[in-house]
Order: structure tokens, then C-alpha cells, then sequence
């Protein structure tokens, strides 16, 4: 099965999960994005890698998992997002030294924040793509790269509103494809995620 290159568009704030983030995964050559709910602390770490003039006092955990692997010659060669189950990403690192390579699981937040850091390509599969990936029109796909840049305030705590709580199971499908066009449209890319998922259910 052919991978399928992805690009970091952005990251934004979760209005419906408190101290969770939606990172926002797009393909190279087509509209589809992938969001994927991390939490603070990798959505920080993911931030302030994409941001070159940003550097902590002391080195984050990615950070140092970069110092280690540069000090004994190891090279993260690619990310790879291989199993979506129940609305969780799986992924993993492949890793070489040495001409040997070793492939290691991850959670994808965290081999995403260590990609970044070693300018790794991130991958994934059609078949994941199909499932779990929203179709942008043109104008959104400029919203995204508009408004969704890595925010310098993901070093701080944040309060999110409370949102009016929908039991999407309850809905029919068509109103779950309004929702999940509404909310799209809106930029909820956390809440497109929860919506998806209740679609995937059904499929």
C-alpha cells in the first residue's frame, strides 16, 4: 500500500476538551486534512520546534530524545501513521544506524514533535486518509495556513469554554454531514475529528 506525504498545517485550541489541542495534519498533493486531538505538552513541544526563534532554557523531553540520538549516530528517517482504532492514531519511528533499521511504536504526537526535529517526513495510508480525513474547499485551506500557526501561547494555561454538549449518536447521518461541514467550515477541527468518528462508526 502507497504512502501518502503529509505536512504540519497548523495547530489550534480545543474549544470543546478542556487542555487539549487538534493538530492539523494535511496531505501534499490534495485538500484532505488529518486532525489529530493531542494534548498540552506535545502540542507545546510540536509549537516551539516549528518555531525557529523560540528556544526553552532547558531542553524539552523531545529535545533531549534529539541530543541523545545525534550523540550515538541514531537517525529518525520517517514517521509513519499506520493504524487508526476507535478514533486513536497509532504510529511509529523508523529509525536507523549505522545501515540497520528498527522500527519503534509511538504515540503520534510524540513521533510528530521528533520528526520536527529531525526534518523527518511524516507518511500515512489511503485507507486512513479515506476514514479519517475532511475534504477542504479552496478558501479554507487558506483559513488554515491563515490562522492556525503554532501559537507561542501554547507555553501557557488556557480555559476553554464550555460548549452546549450533542449526543451525535442520536443524529442521522445527513446531520452529521451538516455538522461536519459546519464545523469545517468554522475551523472546530476538534470537534470535525468527534464527528468523523461518529460517521466512521456507521460506515
Amino acid at each position: 500500500m502507497s504512502l501518502i506525504l503529509l505536512t504540519i498545517k497548523g495547530i489550534s485550541y480545543s474549544q470543546t476538551q478542556s487542555g487539549a489541542y487538534a493538530l492539523v495534519l494535511s496531505e501534499i498533493e490534495g485538500t484532505r486534512t488529518l486532525p489529530i486531538i493531542i494534548g498540552a505538552f506535545e502540542a507545546q513541544s510540536i509549537a516551539i520546534a516549528l518555531e525557529t526563534e523560540i528556544r526553552p532554557p532547558r531542553p524539552l523531553t523531545h529535545d533531549l530524545f534529539k541530543t541523545f540520538s545525534d550523540t550515538f549516530n541514531i537517525n529518525i528517517k520517517e514517521v509513519i501513521i499506520h493504524k487508526l482504532v476507535d478514533g486513536v492514531f497509532f504510529s511509529s519511528l523508523i529509525c536507523e544506524k549505522d545501515g540497520k533499521e528498527e522500527v519503534i511504536d509511538t504515540r503520534t504526537s510524540d513521533a510528530i514533535a521528533i520528526a520536527v526535529r529531525f526534518n523527518a517526513p511524516i507518511y500515512t495510508y489511503e485507507n486512513i486518509l479515506d476514514k479519517a480525513g475532511i475534504y477542504l474547499k479552496v478558501e479554507e485551506e487558506l483559513a488554515i495556513e491563515n490562522n492556525l500557526e503554532p501559537k507561542q501561547e501554547a507555553t501557557t494555561t488556557l480555559e476553554f469554554e464550555e460548549e452546549e454538549k450533542i449526543n451525535y449518536s442520536d443524529l442521522s447521518l445527513k446531520e452529521l454531514n451538516e455538522q461536519l461541514d459546519t464545523a469545517v467550515a468554522d475551523e472546530n477541527y476538534e470537534l470535525a475529528a468527534t464527528i468523523r468518528d461518529e460517521i466512521s462508526k456507521r460506515s
